[in-house]
Formats: structure tokens, sequence, C-alpha cells
């Protein structure tokens, strides 16, 4: 018998049967689809009792959690502990000592700036500021100081330096009747089963997509520009009248944080897997994702109808990296799918609700929500939108909340299938509008009763935003004060770039930083969301920099005022060619190098003096080819007496273009006369070789 079907008859959670087994020294392993033996089924059995013998088992195992009866009879044993308590409860009383110097300690809270810690130091802050470039740190008077920093200099006058951070949300209103408060941990009564997060990650072209549209019965693939996922996505589904809630990463290299976002938001990975192809880099990136988020890992080997499909060579593979099959001996649950005939698709479905089952998953939805952004966009219509993912509570119609340092007043909410909806649970994925600025993905949110405190809120983490963004510190290495510029200036590739989705902006300007180089250097001017205006325009212009547009486009009027301020303005639908371009435009900043390629020798075997034209030497090619339009060089033993280009080339009587090894020919240099015979003749071409990254 396994372990759910026993849990099933028993009317317990799985994972409570196995934990039970496990104090009982039974080695059992976590997964619903465990084996037991006849010994531990009629072990849990006892142990949990059945129905008709309820009355006797019931009150005898009573006592045994109840921690009443030791506790009470420990206290009469032992009556010096009363005393004891007595003593340590009086001397509790007591007044706390005073610290022994109190003045020696300095207590900050928030930043640390230069002109208050100088302060605080009773230091001028030009002392404080040379000191600090003693360290290798170099501040100006209002610039912020790093903590160490901070510490190490508060350690050496003598000072222990005691760091407040800033108060949490609810603090500044700390009223009992303030209804804005509300307690972080729910009581076990409140908590209610919820839908599985589930994500399917790996490799691009493995079949994600095409997977979920078969499990959904749509066609998302279809509308995917070069056929891979370029965002995340969350969708509903509903199997044997229980929700699932999906999330689909894309698989290409340049949406490795988006996927690591994915891994940190589910609480189980279906890792998708070619069963041609087996597994490949983004496969691994995946899976590693998936073990550092701490979830619960499936593996669902796809494309299994095709003919060369080798399900046992995937397992293999999947062993060598760590992971070991369930019907391998492993605790990983290995499901054969094909997403263009749906076989297996049931089977990972009633898989997926089992591991669901297992973790016991619950929330309470009648708190106020939280939870994380999916993704954010700035749509034409209806201003700044996020894919929301809700964790915790009930998310309505006309709620304030706070995302990161954004406010926001929902105005609607749209699920997956573009319906209106007033409310959504925990585990729900729902389109937010009415913020007022476009989160960044990843960023939690969470709703507030009372907007006077949303905004408050908003407000003092939008002030210590400006505050971060202005005053970080700058530091210097020696090696950046030792430098000296040689040779050409740097070379800088500035742009302008505009995508639809915030996830997709973060994307791409990670990949365009993976793009190393000493001698071009990228430089993003903006990065924001939303179409190309007149605005972008300008700015591109007064940089001299280059607009790149991600599933953007342009307003009205944006074409005519980039062609006259002389502003290029490329449109991708498709990331790869983006970075393709990018790097070529790089490479094409470069000046290509010149290289001097020798083509030819030939030896001085006789000097014909012409009165009209001067001398001649006439020589025999002894490698290589002579070209009329080479330059030249002539050596004496291992000097070199001239250098020059070819003014006359002739084999016998007639005007050469170039003459090849082994033949005669007649060469007249430039100016030079003093030829001498047994003198080597070199000759050579300019090459121009274009520079790499």
């Amino acid at each position: 018998m396994r372990v759910h079907e026993l849990a099933k008859e028993l009317s317990i959670a799985g994972k409570d049967l196995v934990a039970k087994l496990h104090d009982l020294k039974h080695d059992v392993k976590n997964n619903p689809m465990s084996a037991l033996t006849p010994e531990q089924v009629e072990l849990a059995r006892k142990t949990f009792g059945s129905p008709k013998v309820g009355s006797q088992v019931i009150p005898a195992a009573k006592p045994v959690p109840k921690p009443a009866g030791p506790s009470r009879s420990a206290a009469k044993e032992t009556p010096i502990s009363v005393e004891h308590k007595a003593v340590t409860d009086k001397s509790a009383s007591l007044p706390p000592a005073p610290a022994p110097t109190p003045k020696r300690v300095i207590t900050i809270r928030g930043s640390i700036v230069v002109k208050e810690f100088a302060e605080q130091l009773g230091l001028k802050p030009n002392q404080l500021i040379a000191e600090l470039m003693t360290m290798n740190v170099f501040a100006s008077i209002n610039e912020r100081v790093d903590l160490k920093i901070a510490q190490q200099l508060a350690e050496k006058r003598g000072f222990t330096l005691e760091h407040e951070k800033r108060v949490v949300e609810h603090k500044p209103l700390p009223k009992p009747e303030d209804k804005g408060v509300e307690p972080e941990e729910d009581r076990a009564a409140d908590l209610v089963s919820r839908p599985p997060v589930v994500t399917f990650m790996g490799h691009v072209d493995h079949g994600k997509t095409s997977l979920l549209d078969k499990i959904r019965h749509a066609h998302v693939a279809q509308g995917e520009d070069g056929g891979i996922t370029q965002h995340i996505g969350a969708y509903m589904v509903q199997y044997h009248d229980r929700s699932i809630t999906f999330l689909d990463t894309p698989g290409h290299a340049a949406f490795t944080a988006m996927r690591a976002r994915g891994a940190n938001l589910t609480d189980i990975a279906v890792i998708v897997i070619d069963g041609v192809d087996g597994v490949m880099p983004q496969t691994r990136e995946a899976i590693q994702h998936a073990k550092a988020a701490d979830v619960c890992v499936m593996v669902a080997i796809n494309k299994i109808d095709l003919r060369n499909a080798n399900v046992d060579r995937v397992k293999r593979q999947l062993q060598q990296d760590g992971i070991t099959p369930e019907d391998w001996g492993g605790d990983v649950i290995c499901c054969p799918v094909s997403a263009t005939t749906g076989d297996g698709i049931d089977h990972l479905l009633e898989m997926i609700l089992l591991q669901a089952d297992m973790l016991d998953l619950k929330s309470n939805p009648r708190r106020r929500a939280q939870g994380f952004v999916i993704e954010a966009r700035l749509e034409a219509g209806m201003g700044p939108t996020a894919n929301m993912l809700v964790t915790r509570g009930t998310l309505h119609v006309g709620d304030s909340l706070v995302c990161g340092p954004y406010l926001g007043k929902i105005k609607a909410l749209i699920n997956d299938q573009g319906i209106k909806v007033r409310t959504a649970g925990p585990s729900s994925a729902v389109k937010c509008l009415g913020m007022t600025n476009v989160p960044e993905p990843g960023m939690e949110f969470k709703v507030y009763a009372d907007e006077r405190v949303a905004r408050s809120i908003s407000e003092e983490r939008m002030a210590k935003k400006r505050l971060d963004d202005i005053s970080m510190p700058k530091r210097a290495s020696l090696d950046d004060l030792l430098r000296k510029p040689t040779g050409p200036e740097k070379q800088y590739l500035s742009l302008v770039l505009k995508t639809d989705v915030q996830g997709s902006l973060e994307a791409i300007q990670q990949s365009l930083l993976g793009i190393k180089s000493d001698k071009v250097f990228l430089k993003v001017v903006l990065a924001g969301v939303g179409t190309i205006t007149e605005n972008d325009v300008l700015l591109a212009s007064a940089s001299n920099a280059i607009i790149i547009g991600f599933h953007v486009s342009k307003e009205d009027g944006v074409s005519g005022m980039a062609k006259r301020e002389g502003v290029e303005i490329r449109l991708y639908s498709v990331i790869y060619e983006l970075l393709d371009d990018v790097r070529q435009a790089m490479v094409g900043l470069l000046v290509p190098i010149t290289k001097e390629v020798v083509i030819g020798h030939a030896e001085i075997r006789q000097v014909f003096d012409i009165s009209k034209k001067g001398k001649i030497a006439g020589c025999m090619v002894v490698d290589g080819r002579v070209t009329s339009r080479a330059r030249s060089r002539i050596k004496r033993e291992e000097d070199v007496v001239y250098e020059g280009s070819v003014v006359s080339l002739k084999h016998f009587q007639n005007d050469a273009a170039e003459v090849r090894d082994g033949q005669e020919c007649g060469i007249r240099l430039g100016d030079f006369s003093d030829y001498r015979v047994g003198d080597i003749i070199e000759f050579y071409e300019m090459e121009n070789i274009a520079q790499q990254l």
C-alpha cells in the first residue's frame, strides 16, 4: 500500500502519516507514492485507530499529549524551583544597572550621512572625509556611508555604533483602534486549503507552453514571436473540481532572472525536458533555481510521441545531475507526457494534486491580501498594470495597496481568461489596474484598510528610494587612480531602451550587461516601459543614442521627428535579433586593425640602365607573387635600404599586373636607382582586420 492510499483511508494528511512513522523509527520517504510495508500499515492503523474502536482508544490516548500531569508532579517534587523562581522574579524586578560608558555608544537611524556622522563622532566633516579617503572611500558631505565602514570608523574612535532600521510599516500608527494593523500570524482555525502554484520551467523549445496549452485547451504558443515565450504567464486550471495555478516561465538564457523569480513564487516546480534533446543548459539552470528556492520538484518528459524519444536516457541524465526518479528509487516523480497527443497529462495533473496534498498548502482567505508581482507593464488606455499572484488573503476591487514604493487603488481585476472579477483569493493570478507607477517584477504588495496609511507608507518608501538613488557611496580603487589614458578614446554605444513589460526590460538589461568588452562600453541612457515618445527621440538626439524598442510601437509623429533629428529607431519582437544587432553595432564602432601581409619576394639578378627611364632591376620571383599595386621594400643583407611603391612591373616586354613564383620580371620602384645584384625585394599589402569585442 502507498502513503496517499493509507492517508486517505485514515482520513489524515499524508505528511502527518509520514511524520508519525518517522517518530516511530520507521524509514519512510516523504513522497505520496512511497510504498509501505505491511508492518508499517498495521502500525499506522493501530496508532491512528479506526472509527469502530475509537471509544476504547481515544480516552486512553488523551493523557499522552497532555503535559499537565507530569508538570504538576514535577512541581511537587521540586519545591525549591518555586523559591528559585521567586528569587529570579524579584531580581528581575530590580532596575537595570546603568551602562558603564553610555556616552561611547552612537545610535543612528536610517541612512548614515557624512555630516551627521561627523557631528556624532565629534569631528569636522572635512576631517571625516579625509579619513574616509584613507580607507579608499570618496564621499561628499551629504553622501551616505556604508554601515561596515561607519562601524570601523566608530571603533577607531572608541565608539560602539548601533544602527536602527527604519520602523516597520504598521508601527507609525500604533493606536489599538487603528484598523490598518493586522496580526502577522494566522490562527489555525482560519486556515483553509488553497490551490498549489505550479511553475513550468526548462530549456527553450522543450514544449513548456505547448504542454500548458494542452492542459488549458488554449493556443498561446502560436502567438509567441519566434516560437518562444518571452513573458511570465499565469493561468488557473480546473481538474477534478480542484484548482491549480500555473506559471509559465521563458526558457531562453536571457530570462534567467525571470525564471529565478518564477521559482521563488511557486510551490511545485515542473521541469519540462524534451524526450529527444534530453537535459540542456537551461534545464540544469532551472533545476538549480528550483533547488535554491527549496520547492518540490517534478519532471515532465515531453514529446514521447516522437520515434526517437528516449525516456530512460533522460532519466540517466537527471541522475547524473543529482535527481533520481521515483521509479529508480529516488523521490522525484517523472511523468512521460506528450503535448501533441495529450498522453500522460492526466497522470501529471494527478501527481501534482498528490504533491499538493502532501505539502498541505493552506492560507487564510479572510485577511487582507498580500502577494507578489509576476509581471508589469504600461498599457494604452489602462495605464500601469500588474499581473499579481495572491499568496495570502483575498484581493478586492477598491482595495488600497502598496507595492514596493508605489501606491495603488484597485480599479479592476481581470483573470487569465480576460474576465473582470470582483475578488481574487489565495493562489489566484489576476491583472490589477490602478497602480500609480509600473512596479518591478518580484515586488511584494500588501493591502491596507485605510488609504491614508497606505499613502504615508508609500511616501516614506519613495523618499528612501530617492535618497538611495542620489546618495550612493562612490568607491575608487588604486588601479582607477593610477590608470592613465592610453591609446584612442573609449568608444561608447548609447541606447534608449523601451519594452512592453518590466520583466522583459529587466531581462534585456541583464543580457546587455553580459556583453563584455574592454574596447566598447555600452551605456543605457534610458530604460523604461511603454511606447516610444517624442521625448525619447529628443533624449536620444542629445545623447547621440539609438532607440531600441522591444514589443512596443511608436507614437504619432515620432518617425518624422526621428528623421529630422537623425535618430535611428530599431523595433524588435525576438530577443535573439536585438542582442545580435547591438553586438554588431558595438563591433562597428571599433576601428579596424591594419595588418601588413607579405605576399612575395623577388631577388635582383641583373641591373639594366635605360637612359630615358633610369635603372631597372631584373628579378626572379623566389616565392609568392609580385603585383603592381603592392608596396615594397628592398633588403640588403639585414638592412632595409628603401621602401616605396611599385612604379613599373614588366614580364618580358609587356606590362604585367602580377608575376608569380619562378617567373622573371623587370621592376622599377619609385625614385630609387641604387639597385645591386643580390638584393631582395619584399612585397606586402596592408589588410584591414575587423576588431572583436
